[in-house]
Formats: C-alpha cells, sequence, structure tokens
C-alpha cells in the first residue's frame, strides 16, 4: 500500500513541474540540463519506510532516465519492494516522446516486466507475463494517445513542457503506467517556508490530485474520498527549473513525507 503511494507521490511530484511558466511552441528552443540527479527519503511519522533515487541525462535530442523505489526499515515487514524503472525517448523543442519504458520489482517472485512502447504516440502496453486482467474496462486506444510514462511525467519542467493552463503547477498532465489510465490535476497553493537535507528556502506549494479514467479492477480504483486528498508538493526554483524538494500525502495509516536528500542540476 505504502508502495504504491508513495511511487505515485513522486512522479506526481515531479510531474507537477511539466507546466511552464507561460505556453510554449513545441519546436521553440529551450534550455536544457545535462543531468538531473535525486535521492529522496520517505517516512511515516518518524519512522523511515523508503528510498527513492531518480536520474536523467539529455543528450542531443533525446533523454534517458532511470528511477528506483525501495521499501526500508518497518515497511519490509509488511511491503518488501525494490522496483527499477527506465525510460528513452526524443525531445522535440519543449515536449517529450518517450519511446520505450518499462519497470520491474525485483522483490516479487513474478518475474513480471511491465513495459510500454510508443507508436504513434499511443502508450501502448508490453507487459511479460501478462497481467491476468487490464481492468474494468481497459484504457483503449483512444484513452491512451498522448498518455505519458510515470517517470517521464516526472520530467517535464526541464524542458517547459506545455500542458493545458499555463503557469507552474497549473493543469492536468494524462499518464499511463502500463495498466492504469489516470489524470494527474495540479493546483497552486501559495508558498511556504520549507528545510531539507538538501535544500531550503521558500518553496511552492503545489497540490496534485489523481483522476482515476480507466485500467482499474474492482476493489482498486482510488475512492472519491482518496481522490479528494491531494499530494502536497513544494517546488524549489533552481534557475527556473522547479524541483521537488518535499511531498506530503495524508492517508489512512498516516501522514507520509518524503524529503529530498540530494538534488543535483548540471
Amino acid at each position: 500500500m505504502f508502495a504504491s503511494i508513495a511511487s505515485l507521490a513522486l512522479h506526481a511530484a515531479l510531474a507537477a513541474q511539466t507546466a511552464p511558466a507561460q505556453a510554449a511552441d513545441a519546436a521553440a528552443p529551450v534550455s536544457v540540463p545535462e543531468e538531473i540527479t535525486l535521492n529522496y527519503s520517505g517516512s511515516v511519522w518518524v519512522l523511515p519506510v523508503a528510498e527513492i533515487a531518480v536520474n536523467a541525462i539529455y543528450p542531443d535530442g533525446t533523454y534517458s532516465a532511470s528511477a528506483q523505489f525501495e521499501s526500508a526499515g518497518l515497511l519490509r515487514w509488511f511491503d518488501d519492494t525494490n522496483i527499477e524503472a527506465g525510460v528513452t525517448g526524443y525531445r522535440i523543442g519543449s515536449s517529450l516522446q518517450p519511446y520505450r519504458y518499462s519497470h520491474v520489482n525485483h522483490a516479487s517472485n513474478k518475474g513480471r516486466v511491465v513495459g510500454i512502447d510508443f507508436p504513434d504516440a499511443v502508450a501502448t502496453p508490453d507487459v511479460q507475463p501478462p497481467f491476468g486482467s487490464m481492468g474494468e474496462p481497459p484504457a483503449d486506444d483512444e484513452e491512451r494517445a498522448g498518455a505519458l510514462d510515470p517517470i517521464s511525467a516526472m520530467l517535464g519542467l526541464t524542458l517547459g513542457m506545455p500542458v493545458d493552463t499555463p503557469g507552474v503547477c497549473s493543469g492536468r498532465l494524462p499518464v499511463f503506467d502500463g495498466k492504469a489510465r489516470y489524470d494527474l490535476r495540479f493546483e497552486q497553493a501559495g508558498t511556504e517556508r520549507v528545510r531539507t537535507r538538501a535544500w531550503s528556502g521558500d518553496a511552492l506549494v503545489c497540490e496534485a490530485y489523481l483522476e482515476p479514467i480507466s485500467g482499474y479492477d474492482p476493489g482498486d480504483r482510488p475512492s472519491e474520498e482518496e481522490t479528494r486528498r491531494p499530494v502536497v508538493i513544494y517546488l524549489a526554483d533552481y534557475d527556473g527549473i522547479y524541483v521537488p524538494v518535499r511531498f506530503r500525502a495524508n492517508t489512512q495509516i498516516g501522514s507520509i513525507n518524503i524529503q529530498a536528500t540530494r538534488i543535483s542540476v548540471r
């Protein structure tokens, strides 16, 4: 349970960066960092429960990134998780177009590789061995058209990737994770002073809401109460690149806090 919430919080936090300061032409030149490295530590109350790492590089006209989520501390007694994910794709101005995404949980005995290909920009699942169900109803081609994988959703602000509403932390982003199709909707909530091991200062407060679309089995679809509770994200301005330094989610098991322990942007 915690692993799924924390993983969602991470890519929701980074996806919140996808709304640019102003709408951009996809073909316009943009400033692109060479590399971004982010490390986070998660806890419930004061108990450490997870470690998260993200690394992205931006060669000419392309990008590649990796992410890892590993349960830690007491969480391992309940949910032993070691998810490794990666993506490669193309850059067109301020837009990202993934080519191949995959992830695997090394702690699972199923050995399942969840892959996504993107022919004609339609997120197409390639899951081996296949899921027993792709949800009721499964995500169709129209719903998956234009959707990003979770990691590409993390990387949008680095290119000023446009969404439907201008402004940092506004609008929505379509995401497909190999089975579930959902939107992430973002709203600004002012600023707040934040202090973590990696950064301190005034941060933009961003609220991210998950809006389920399709690809959920009965009992797995988030409830209305859950979708009303946002993931609260704190974004630090690194010379125009908004990096999440902390995020928080209130759940039935307590308040989940994930804080940056290392940030490198170059």
